[in-house]
């Protein structure tokens, strides 16, 4: 029945002169997720941007991918059509049949819209005679106004899109149009639902993976590629850059007290994530702190180790609680992946009583028993980008 996608932005809207360039990164997006289809046209009419396909087959596949791409608030399956007042009341009847025989309803209430003012009837007039036709049709429905069962949408543009539906989508702004920066993905819960949060916003994201092979496995390794994977469905095409710190933690362990090991740690990681991110041009790093998770995520602890770069840190899950992070890594298909029992690198040399409340003077005191420039070319040495 279907053989369009219509596609409405969310705050694209606002951009005023800049406006074009937001459309124009939401339509590579699209591209990009529709990649695997083909007989596919994607053009922008009069405000929303429009997927139209030779295959109805295609539909649901390509429904389902456009639903994840951000910068966009609604989709509606639609019929494209000729301007044509006659021909657009016969093919809204042949819609209403096409709902009718999916499913009972009892009530609907049809709307127009035109965007294209040369249409020779206006939005109200129009409104009732598609529906005054609709009834001479079907005698077992009403028109409710106010809470119909069924909605006929009618948008004159260019071309006249007819549609029953709107779909809720991703929102937020398309991935690259406010910039790059380097997510820090460690393959538990929170740093994959801090790469989607940042993505929304129009981040364009890379990612980082540490380990500690042999003390971390292969599979540790798949896990956080699965999970790349998965929010590429979302964010489009991610860089994922892999560094093996073995080295580091060999030397906290030999010359530094026991309970540092976790803040010293992440400082390295941090001075890491900040070379690689100020090399390929990105902006920011991004983490998956929420704030007193755990030890190395309490203010002190924050303070302590964001002390170790100049780059701005974005934490977009600082003041969500577990039950939501979790609750969110559920709804974009990260949870199950995550929470599969292979160790990282930081469970794995995760002290018995970590520092809760680090002081930076003390911190300091023991990276002076370090080498670290030197730690940090050995652990650079094993760069992979996977």
């Amino acid at each position: 029945m279907y053989n369009i996608v219509a596609a409405s932005f969310g705050e694209i809207f606002l951009k005023g002169k800049n406006r074009g360039t937001f459309e124009n990164k939401l339509i590579k997006q699209i591209r990009l997720a529709l990649k695997d289809f083909r007989d596919i046209t994607i053009y922008k009419d009069s405000g929303k941007v429009f997927v139209k396909t030779e295959n109805e087959d295609n539909m649901d596949g390509i429904i389902e991918k456009i639903r994840k791409v951000f910068g966009i608030v609604t989709i509606s399956p639609s019929i494209k059509i000729e301007k044509d007042p006659e021909a657009i009341i016969v093919k809204s009847i042949e819609l209403f049949k096409y709902l009718k025989d999916k499913k009972a309803f009892s009530t609907f209430k049809v709307k127009t819209t035109r965007s294209d003012k040369s249409f020779p009837i206006k939005s109200m007039e129009f409104n009732a005679e598609v529906g005054g036709r609709i009834l001479d049709v079907f005698n077992d429905v009403t028109v409710d106004v106010h809470n119909p069962d069924i909605m006929i949408y009618i948008d004159i543009k260019k071309g006249c899109y007819i549609s029953s539906e709107k779909i809720k989508t991703a929102g937020g702004m398309p991935v690259g149009s406010c910039g790059k920066a380097l997510l820090l993905l460690s393959g538990g819960i929170d740093s994959s639902v801090a790469g989607y949060m940042m993505a929304k916003r129009g981040i364009e994201i890379s990612a980082l993976y540490f380990h500690t092979y042999p003390f971390t496995s292969e599979r540790a390794n798949e896990k956080v590629r699965q999970l790349k994977e998965i929010l590429e469905e979302y964010c489009g095409k991610i860089r994922l850059f892999s560094i093996n710190i073995i080295e580091v933690h060999k030397a906290i362990k030999k010359f530094c007290r026991e309970e540092e090991t976790t803040i010293l740690a992440r400082r390295f990681m941090m001075r890491i994530a900040e070379r690689i991110a100020m090399e390929n041009n990105m902006e920011m790093l991004i983490t998956g702190e929420s704030l007193g998770q755990v030890a190395s995520q309490t203010m002190k602890s924050m303070i302590v180790i964001g002390n170790a770069v100049n780059m701005p840190i974005l934490k977009p899950l600082v003041g969500m609680d577990k039950s939501e992070i979790i609750e969110r890594a559920r709804k974009i298909g990260t949870y199950e992946t995550s929470i599969l029992p292979y160790d990282d690198c930081c469970s794995v040399f995760a002290p018995d009583h970590p520092l809760i409340n680090p002081k930076l003077e003390s911190i300091l005191k023991s990276e002076s028993n370090l080498n670290v420039d030197e730690l940090i070319e050995k652990a650079y040495s094993t760069l992979e980008i996977l």
